[in-house]
């Protein structure tokens, strides 16, 4: 056949056309068979997954919860139909607040921006400013609650730990946060912190809550510190007068209990001695009615006995001695010139 300068044999086109359809009936076999085979490799991998030693996994079909598994290897429906979200439940997990850490290391970097000094700057309870930073150490108690209860349950968790700090320092002053009431504030800001966790059911349990660092604003930091420091000195004075005050009255309690008790012991003494010598007259006097003569001779000589040693040498001799002078061992030498006379 011609047809404008081209010839075609009719029996060569179709056997062309014919072997074209065999080749690609065959091709077509191949295909599908290559699909199937993708398709099961898939369906194997995506059927296989593994939970950690600290997570759990929670497998949700088609968006509904339908069950818990535990670490190791597990399988599941693949191409979507079931899908597996791992929850640590067994990991210590932190929240921080004022700061973000870098570089975690011995000598660990921080970072500070306008977010962070927005959510660390607060007012006190005697209206002064403070610049709060604070960390949250919290565990996943229900990984069901954790996942289902609340939407962004990690925001939420970080406003809630927001508010309760802001909440404490409200009703507390600027010296207690920056001094002694550090401990406490911190206290109640996690008690009110799993307060609100219980409330709104997130499944989280609040492990501690520690305040990192506490500074006035940098604005009036320079002011503040010469407060703080006057402060200081005062507290050293008042310690320092106490110290001394503790010193001396138990000093001057002892002495004065001392005095009292040598004059109540001089008192008992001079009693005593007053009953005794009344005793011992009364008793002189019953004797002295039995026998007043040898009772005055012995009181006499009683008390001879106890004057006479006093008053040195002794010269007795009898006054009816007349005429003869009598000879006194008046002793010689210097003995006798002294005791002469």
């Amino acid at each position: 056949m011609a047809n404008g300068g081209w010839d075609f044999d009719q029996d060569q086109l179709l056997r062309t056309a014919r072997d074209f359809w065999n080749r690609l009936r065959g091709s077509r076999r191949f295909i599908w068979a290559a699909i199937g085979i993708v398709v099961a490799l898939a369906g194997l991998i995506g059927s296989y997954y593994q939970v950690e030693p600290d997570e759990v996994g929670l497998v949700t079909r088609f968006g509904r919860f339908v069950r818990t598994t535990n670490p190791g290897p597990h399988a599941k429906i693949p191409f979507g139909i079931e899908q597996v979200q791992k929850v640590p439940v067994q990991r210590q997990l932190k929240q921080e607040f004022g700061f973000r850490t870098v570089h975690a290391d011995v000598d660990s970097t921080y970072r500070k921006d306008e977010k962070t000094a927005a959510e660390s700057s607060m007012l006190t309870g005697d209206l002064n400013v403070a610049t709060v930073e604070w960390i949250v150490q919290y565990k996943i108690s229900d990984p069901y609650k954790y996942l289902f209860k609340l939407r962004d349950v990690e925001q939420t968790f970080r406003l809630m730990a927001e508010a309760s700090m802001r909440t404490v320092v409200g009703d507390h002053s600027v010296t207690e946060l920056l001094t002694v009431g550090r401990e406490a504030i911190a206290a109640k800001a996690k008690e009110l912190l799993s307060d609100l966790c219980k409330r709104y059911d997130n499944g989280i349990s609040v492990q501690q809550l520690v305040l990192q660092d506490v500074d006035p604003p940098e604005s009036v930091k320079p002011s503040f510190n010469e407060v703080n420091q006057a402060i200081q000195e005062r507290e050293r004075a008042i310690n320092e007068a106490w110290a001394e005050y503790n010193q001396e009255i138990p000093r001057a309690r002892g002495l004065a209990e001392q005095k009292i008790e040598a004059s109540e012991g001089y008192a008992v003494d001079r009693v005593n001695r007053a009953k005794g010598d009344a005793g011992r007259f009364i008793a002189l006097q019953e004797e002295y009615r039995k026998a007043p003569e040898v009772t005055r001779t012995r009181i006499y000589l009683e008390t001879l006995s106890a004057v006479l040693p006093a008053a040195g040498k002794k010269l007795i001799f009898d006054e009816k001695a007349k005429g003869i002078l009598p000879l006194f061992p008046l002793g010689s030498g210097a003995d006798a010139t002294k005791e002469a006379p």
